[in-house]
């Protein structure tokens, strides 16, 4: 608890709309030609997003503020599975966007705590949010046993490198993505990780 607002675990089921929309919000450039069109997207991450695989941040109000996705070997936050993709996209549209998706990612690191997005609602930037996601995300890993904390953001995004540099993550690789930049909208990815 913060003051202003409080961070906890997992997800309830009644801000799962308003996840999907925050996640979407975040990530839906880079992802949109992929799970789109919006309401087709919304409608997925709201039924895939694994509520135990993800960290919060409530207003006193208990509107969500922010949110930290993560991965484990059980699955990740907001990218559901093969099955999933087939409901929502239909036999031949869930077989394409599986193998795009799994292009872009489909690393498992058995030494580093994997951070599935880090996203925070735009009326809430500039409170301290996204560095306690981060922290809490840090906690987490540790209590699992993990040696260190991962995450990948797109090399553009220098904002966000600044923030993770800070919070003592260093770059370990950068991955251009060749061709799949004309379907996600980036051409290369940086790995950063915090080491425990």
């Amino acid at each position: 608890m913060t003051g202003a607002w409080t961070l906890s675990h997992g997800l309830p089921n009644s801000l799962r709309p308003d996840a999907a929309q925050l996640y979407w919000h975040a990530f839906g450039p880079k992802l949109g030609r992929v799970l789109g069109p919006d309401r087709r997207a919304l409608a997925f991450l709201e039924n895939v997003i694994r509520a135990d695989h993800v960290l919060i941040a409530t207003a006193q109000d208990g509107s969500l503020l922010g949110l930290a996705g993560f991965k484990t070997p059980k699955g990740s936050f907001a990218m559901g599975n093969p099955q999933a993709l087939r409901q929502f996209y239909g036999p031949w549209g869930g077989l394409w966007r599986k193998v795009l998706l799994g292009l872009l990612s489909s690393e498992v690191d058995n030494d580093n705590f994997l951070i599935d997005g880090i996203c925070v609602a735009p009326q809430a930037r500039g409170q301290g949010i996204g560095t306690a996601l981060l922290h809490a995300l840090c906690d987490q890993a540790q209590t699992r046993g993990y040696n260190g904390v991962r995450l990948d953001v797109i090399a553009a995004n220098t904002p966000a490198q600044r923030l993770y540099r800070r919070e003592g993550f260093v770059q370990t690789q950068q991955h251009d993505i060749g061709l799949l930049r004309f379907v996600f909208g980036f051409a290369s990815s940086i790995t950063m990780v915090r080491h425990l």
